[in-house]
């Protein structure tokens, strides 16, 4: 795809001599190998051509071509079924060995994964830079918050079974009482954070003791080809499958085989509606899903204005506003806003706009020109009905390159309004009775988090309570976020389904089990016998250290 973009942001693409060597790929990352059934199979057919974000301007011509990073497989509904196929024949009814296994045992092979992981850390990350435009520091941070959340999550579940490694009597009845896997997940992560987000379901099912098929997402596939060899060599044969398929292809047709457990997704609440329609029994089909959100700031007239603009820019225009938890709408008081406006663009204007290797830059290209056009689109709606762009150079772009653009006053009946943006654009509206910002939050879809700032205790203490009831989280003169990964990350309405967090995922992807017997000599006998010669997994007093 070849763009000319005459306009200052053109300029920020390199030409490909100015890419410094550090950053640069050592090669394309033509993937032929695929993970299926405990097997790194050589994959035959062809191949979908995965463009960087990044473009690289022609010396002469100036033209804008988005650079051609790799390829990776086109499969569809036979590798799809062998993948599914491979989990079912692990799991094997809840017979197949990593079922059955020990939990240190699934720890001990979480181990060896997180240390081969490591090692390709350098490869990761710079897959990761190249394929969705995040910067040096954001990727490493990524990876290293990953790893983090793997340890936490295996710290975690030892002190989760250490607490079930005793019996307990109750009414002269003998149990213990342990979580146990549900069987095949289905797992599908977000392009925005393919490796961090796909980890925070994956893992814990994993350590559960579920089979898993990964369906890498469409930008953020080729950074899991470093990990293949990992999975391969970590985890029973059949425990990770990998495949690389349109969605809408075969996602469909696995869920409505029966044969997935649990749908573990990261995605739109319109698609997880869908595809939970397609399995034919749906009251067996678990669903763990981050959804659709829109967050908003609620500014209040005393509000610290330093403070505010600091968390909502940042809040705003993270990862050039391509997160969940983003601030997507900023709601501020009417005498305020003028001033609120002023300082904000000019906080704007002092972000770097740049290429993912530059130092400091904080914006950076989109994942595909799809994305451009739906920024400007959604702009010329709002201006169409009232509004218009506040900073100077908002919603100019070049290819893939957008600068930031804040919109106001943003009412309803503009796409803006309610439409998850996902990108660079900061709507803005004002309101002169607090109702009116809490009945934003009430009538909106959206039930994920909102950020209040200001200072007074009756007004925030009186905002707090009826928010709870809208929102799983609410942020004092904050921006919304996910971590820490201790806390719960949820969502009412149609942002979530189901709660993530360390212990709350390994609770997710299972389900309570337990051994009763009645309160006799021989049952005692009979229990004793198990423990002390470890006949049984389940049944044990052992102690994880």
């Amino acid at each position: 795809m070849i763009v000319n973009k005459d306009n200052e942001l053109s300029l920020c693409f390199p030409k490909a001599d100015e890419v410094p060597a550090e950053h640069r790929l050592d090669s394309r990352v033509d993937q032929r190998v695929w993970l299926v059934g405990g097997a790194l199979r050589k994959w035959e057919g062809p191949n979908d051509l995965v463009l960087s974000p990044v473009c690289i301007r022609d010396p002469v011509s100036a033209d804008l071509r988005q650079l051609e990073i790799g390829s990776v497989p086109r499969m569809g509904e036979p590798e799809s079924d062998a993948a599914l196929d491979a989990a079912v024949a692990a799991y094997d009814s809840g017979r197949g060995t990593w079922p059955v296994m020990t939990v240190e045992g699934r720890i001990n092979c979480m181990e060896v994964f997180v240390r081969q992981m490591i090692a390709v850390k350098s490869k990761v990350v710079k897959t990761l830079l190249w394929e969705i435009g995040k910067s040096a520091d954001d990727s490493a941070k990524e990876f290293d918050r990953t790893i983090d959340y793997i340890r936490q999550t295996i710290d975690a579940l030892k002190d989760l079974d250490n607490r079930s490694s005793r019996f307990e009597v109750a009414e002269a009845t003998i149990g213990q009482i342990r979580r146990t896997p549900l069987g095949v997940v289905l797992c599908m992560g977000p392009y925005n954070y393919p490796l961090n987000e796909t980890f925070a379901t994956l893992i814990p099912a994993l350590l559960m003791g579920n089979t898993v098929v990964l369906k890498p997402p469409q930008y953020g596939a080729l950074l899991f080809e470093p990990l293949l060899a990992a999975f391969h060599e970590a985890f029973p044969p059949g425990v990770v499958n990998i495949i690389y398929a349109p969605g809408a292809l075969v996602v469909p047709r696995m869920l409505a085989s029966g044969k997935v457990n649990v749908l573990a997704l990261i995605g739109s609440s319109k698609v997880a509606d869908q595809l939970k329609k397609r399995h034919p029994k749906s009251h067996r089909l678990r669903a763990i899903l981050g959804l659709d959100a829109k967050n908003a700031a609620i500014v209040l007239p005393d509000a610290d204005l330093d403070l505010t603009v600091t968390e909502c820019l940042a809040g705003a225009l993270s990862f050039n506003g391509q997160r969940c938890t983003a601030l997507k709408m900023l709601i501020v008081h009417r005498s305020l806003v003028d001033r609120f406006l002023s300082r904000f663009c000019e906080a704007l204007d002092n972000l770097k706009i740049g290429m993912p290797w530059e130092k400091n830059v904080k914006i950076t290209p989109l994942p595909g020109l799809h994305r451009t056009a739906y920024m400007k689109e959604a702009i010329e709606d709002a201006v169409a009905k009232g509004a218009r762009i506040v900073n100077d150079g908002g919603g100019a772009f070049s290819a893939t390159l957008y600068k930031p653009a804040v919109i106001y006053p943003v009412s309803a009946g503009m796409k803006l309004y309610r439409e998850e943006q996902f990108g660079p654009l900061v709507p803005v509206m004002a309101y002169d009775d607090i109702e009116e910002a809490l009945e934003y939050v009430i009538t909106s879809d959206h039930g994920q988090q909102v950020s209040i700032f200001g200072s007074d205790p009756a007004t925030i203490g009186a905002l707090v309570d009826p928010l709870v009831n809208q929102v799983c989280r609410v942020n004092l003169n904050s921006q919304c976020q996910r971590g820490p990964d201790v806390f719960p990350f949820a969502g009412r309405k149609d942002s979530a389904e189901g709660t993530l967090s360390v212990a709350d995922a390994l609770r997710a992807f299972s389900i309570r089990s337990m051994v009763a017997a009645k309160q006799t000599m021989e049952n005692k006998e009979l229990l004793n016998a198990i423990v002390q010669d470890r006949r049984s997994t389940f049944i044990n007093t052992g102690f994880i250290l």
